[in-house]
């Protein structure tokens, strides 16, 4: 007979050995598709002990002897179901016949002879386990709860000098609450091209007779320890492989619907930027209202006198923390010190200021008139070079005539006063020799989640094909991220966001979603990620303002685009163009928008690069639309919405 600690020491050998040869066929499992849920059965041989006191057997018999331990080998069968999202955990139900019969060790009865008592009782068991393969390969570990219904509990009595008896046990509990734990390893019988997948599985366990007393009266506990195997099988869905770049990683498609992922080689923790910010020449007014908004920087005499727009730029503090918008609308913000500063340096500029107010031409010239005062009073202008005027509508308006949604947006856009100038000294064309743009500043700052740091994922025709789709990151550890639902056909994470504490990754992709036929869409990609807390490159940045709707307004831009932010692109560097657009409007219509305007950049440095000869430059061109996470600004004040109609080009110089 074995005792109770010799049982856990042979389980402890069973499981260190399967420890060591789960290890073993790591390499392998890791090459084979695996499916999410797997169905089959399994069969074991349930080593059975037995411990306590057993005298009183029913209330007809009461033996003169108690037995107290016993042991028995009896059948295990059981139906499975196992649910593997991951490589590492996952979970498994089994349903199974249980035997737990055996026979106590004999005793002497008082006539000075033996005595034997044998059982057969038989559970219907459900066995719900936590599932882990803690070296992410076919060994595996489980551990969890076993619920049994009694459906047999006979026994057999044996003495030399009286009728052997063969009754039932009384007192038997109909229902036993225990627990197991136990380990296995599955061996693939398929090949690894099968769309169905079998393995057989070996398997130990064991089942502790903590809360398996069989009985509500005396002290008769069980314990098994297990050994069998189970065969599995499960459905895979193919997957296409492809070989992926350095730059755009495999690409998988399916019906119409392709997607794509865009990984870094190496992720910025943050960039220096040198920032050529346009200079919006408008100042929003609040509705009902003729002051100048105090969100407006107002400087007394004594501070003006002192202002410069140099030391403006220099110190700005590094609230970066706070998002790229917080920094530049510092500066936007000081539009008419700028302009005051400027005209002061260069006594020949002049304005012009052209104020509107809905169907209040008067109401728009107070306004335009507030500013003078202003530039004026504090900054000792003459009024003679400032001129003024009130309009309904500004000169580029963005409500149209016939337009009847969100119109509240569009007034509150059109309810400004425009500063024009025909001096050289206030300008610089960079929307042709028509535009009204003021020159613009310069910007040293950190740019803390540069978009060369972003995944990009890909869903060609998601837009048409799909309701929605969502992305789910999931490390090789089994950690999982998800994001999403999406409609369009483009989306971003940053990969400090994927990360987080790590340095480094190997990450699967799995795009899913739902066409708008009701089928499912399920596409997989890896990808590795390395951190880059070291970067020293200095990127450069320069974006252009477009119009209420328009994108044809690009080609004002081709000669800033050609001759100004051209010839700073140096050879085998990288150009990321990405497109913006604000929240007025369908936000389809906003995403092939912002795609066009990016796309004609794009075109005309291509076309300039190639007459400059240079040559190595590799392009990224993005659309996001209305995208409120990708904007470079939010979408509160009406300047606000007005930066985010824009094309930033973002200059990347090779390592």
């Amino acid at each position: 007979m074995l005792p109770f600690k010799k049982a856990n020491q042979k389980f402890a050998t069973f499981l260190l050995t399967f420890i060591l040869a789960g290890s073993a066929g790591n390499g392998q499992s890791l090459k084979r598709e695996q499916p999410t849920w797997w169905f089959g059965a399994s069969a074991a041989a349930n080593l059975n002990f037995y411990r306590g006191t057993t005298q009183m057997l029913n209330e007809d018999l009461r033996v003169p002897t108690a037995f107290h331990k016993g042991k028995g080998v009896k059948p295990y069968i059981s139906l499975l179901t196992e649910y593997r999202p991951n490589k590492v955990w996952g979970g498994m139900l089994n349903m199974a016949f249980d035997n737990r019969g055996g026979k106590f060790d004999g005793v002497m009865a008082p006539c000075n002879c033996p005595a034997r008592l044998s059982t057969n009782v038989s559970y219907i068991s459900l066995e719900p386990s936590i599932r882990l393969a803690p070296f992410a390969s076919s060994f595996y570990i489980f551990a969890g709860p076993t619920l049994g219904f009694n459906i047999a509990k006979t026994f057999t009595y044996t003495q030399e000098k009286q009728t052997d008896t063969r009754a039932e046990w009384s007192d038997i509990r109909k229902i036993v609450l225990s627990a197991q734990a136990g380990a296995g390893i599955d061996l693939p019988i398929s090949a690894k091209t099968n769309p169905t997948q079998m393995t057989l599985s070996p398997f130990v366990s064991f089942q502790t007779d903590f809360g398996h007393d069989a009985r509500s009266v005396e002290s008769w506990a069980m314990s098994t320890l297990r050994a069998g195997v189970a065969f599995k099988f499960g459905k895979i869905k193919k997957v296409t492989p492809t070989v992926a770049s350095p730059v755009t990683t495999t690409v998988i498609a399916e019906k119409q619907v392709v997607f794509t992922v865009r990984a870094p080689l190496e992720v910025p923790v943050s960039r220096m930027v040198k920032e050529s910010f346009p200079f919006r020449n408008s100042v929003f007014f609040d509705q009902g209202s003729t002051e100048i908004p105090n969100r407006y920087v107002m400087l007394s005499n004594s501070k003006a006198a002192s202002f410069n727009e140099e030391k403006l730029q220099q110190d700005q503090p590094d609230n970066l923390n706070n998002g790229r918008s917080i920094r530049q609308l510092a500066v936007y913000h000081n539009i008419l010190n700028i302009i005051g500063d400027r005209m002061r340096a260069n006594p020949q500029s002049s304005i012009a200021l052209s104020g509107a107010s809905d169907k209040n031409p008067a109401e728009g010239k107070i306004m335009a008139e507030n500013i003078k005062k202003y530039l004026v009073a504090i900054f000792d202008i003459n009024p003679s070079r400032i001129t003024t005027e009130g309009r309904d509508k500004p000169l580029v308006p963005s409500e149209q005539p016939g337009a009847t949604k969100e119109l509240a947006l569009l007034r509150e856009g059109d309810r400004r006063v425009d500063i024009g100038s025909t001096s050289p000294e206030l300008l610089l064309q960079v929307g042709g020799t028509n535009s009204a743009f003021l020159k613009p500043v310069v910007i040293t700052s950190v740019d803390q989640d540069p978009l060369d740091s972003h995944v990009l994922f890909n869903v060609d025709g998601a837009n048409e094909l799909l309701e929605s789709w969502s992305v789910e990151i999931v490390d090789d550890k089994g950690n999982t991220q998800q994001y999403g639902p999406y409609t369009q056909d483009q989306a971003s994470v940053s990969g400090k966001t994927i990360l987080g504490t790590n340095t480094d990754g190997k990450y699967t992709i799995v795009m899913s979603g739902q066409t708008k036929s009701g089928q499912s869409v399920r596409k997989e990609n890896v990808v590795s990620l390395l951190k880059n807390a070291e970067n020293k490159q200095e990127g450069l940045r320069h974006s252009i303002l477009f119009d209420f709707d328009k994108s044809t307004t690009i080609t004002s831009y081709e000669k800033f685009l050609a001759e100004v932010v051209t010839p700073q692109i140096p050879e085998n560097s990288t150009v990321i163009i990405h497109g913006h657009t604000d929240i007025i409007g369908d936000e389809k219509y906003n995403q092939t928008l912002s795609t066009q305007r990016a796309m004609a950049a794009r075109q005309i440095i291509e076309r300039a690069l190639l007459n400059a000869g240079k040559k190595g430059v590799k392009f990224e061109t993005l659309g996001f639309g209305e995208d409120n996470i990708m904007s470079p600004f939010e979408n509160n004040l009406p300047e606000e919405r007005f930066y985010n109609r824009t094309v930033i080009i973002d200059i990347i110089p090779a390592k």
